[in-house]
């Protein structure tokens, strides 16, 4: 996820505790599809639909710190 960023990353998660919040929450949602789509975890396609719109909701919110943050760098 956004490994061209990998340095902003690391500097807002120390410096930032909401971008810290929302890379922790967009790993758990990450790990729980997988699960479900991996079949550990019982869950119909409308709800694992509903944790990737989530998941991407928090990446383009990821995404836009990540590049507040480099022009601000810059």
């Amino acid at each position: 996820m956004l490994a061209e960023y990998r340095d902003e990353i690391s500097e807002l998660k120390q410096s930032n505790a909401h971008f810290a919040k929302i890379f922790h929450e967009h790993n758990e949602l990450d790990q729980k599809v997988l699960d479900a789509e991996e079949g550990r975890v019982p869950m119909s396609d409308v709800e694992i639909e509903v944790l990737k719109k989530k998941k991407l909701l928090l990446k383009d919110e990821m995404l836009m710190m990540i590049l507040k943050h480099k022009k601000q760098e810059a």
